[in-house]
Formats: structure tokens, C-alpha cells, sequence
């Protein structure tokens, strides 16, 4: 099991792809506002040749008890990604939004299904808290 720190976003490039099993679990942390949208992964598909592939299906295989995940599409735009200086991509984004009255620990699950048949879980540990900032409506 691979795991890795607080990182928002997970890009799929098709060449670090081949190397994972088909049972691959990556667990990773993220920081949520209650009642608030959080990116919690960018899903994409950049060949060698920096031209995109076909995006992955993605699955909620494990639901958050307190909050919902949601998944977007858009276009990725990034620099300086492998040989690729320059990129604009499609991409699908996961974002996890709490329930507006919770605060405290929550967890879900996706599975990515890439074309090639290849499947892998990124199980997502939650903190959720309010911000220092918001006040207490006082």
C-alpha cells in the first residue's frame, strides 16, 4: 500500500500507470470547511507525447458519512508536467463538500477504471473544521 501526504490532487499519467496492480490502495489526507466544496483529485490522462488519452471512469465505491462527493469535468492547463512545457487537457474533478452543522473526522473511497482495464482506490481520510476566521455567529 502506497501512501501518500496532503496532497489535493492526483494527476494519471499513462506512462507512471503501468507499474500499478490491480488492487492498489493510496490513502491521502485532506482538510475540509464545513458546507464547503474541496478539490479532492484531478483526473487525467497525459501520453508521452503530452496529447491527452480518454479519462477514467470513476466510481464511489465508499461514501462519506457526512458529507457527499461530487465529480465535475474541465480542462486541466499546466506547465512544466514531464516533457510536456505547455499542456491544456481534460480532466475530470472530485470535490468533497461536508455538511454544513459537522465538524470532525469523515472518510470515502473512489475507484479509478482506466481503459486499459487497470483499476486502483484512493481511499481520502477527511478533517473537517472550521476556519479560525468565520466566527461563530455571535
Amino acid at each position: 500500500m502506497k501512501r501518500c501526504g496532503p496532497v489535493a490532487a492526483v494527476f494519471l499519467l499513462a506512462g507512471a500507470l503501468a507499474a500499478y496492480a490491480q488492487d492498489i490502495v493510496i490513502e491521502r489526507q485532506l482538510k475540509a470547511a464545513p458546507g464547503r466544496d474541496v478539490r479532492a483529485g484531478v483526473f487525467t490522462d497525459i501520453r508521452p507525447d503530452c496529447t491527452s488519452g480518454p479519462l477514467p471512469a470513476i466510481r464511489l465505491a465508499t461514501p462519506p458519512a457526512h458529507g457527499k462527493v461530487n465529480v465535475k469535468r474541465g480542462t486541466l492547463k499546466a506547465t512544466n508536467i514531464k516533457q510536456c512545457l505547455a499542456i491544456e487537457a481534460p480532466a475530470l474533478v472530485a470535490f468533497y463538500h461536508a455538511s454544513a452543522d459537522y465538524s470532525g473526522a469523515d472518510d470515502f473511497e473512489l475507484e479509478i477504471s482506466l481503459p486499459n482495464g487497470q483499476k486502483r482506490r484512493e481511499r481520502v481520510h477527511v478533517t473537517v473544521t472550521k476556519s479560525s476566521g468565520a466566527g461563530e455567529g455571535i
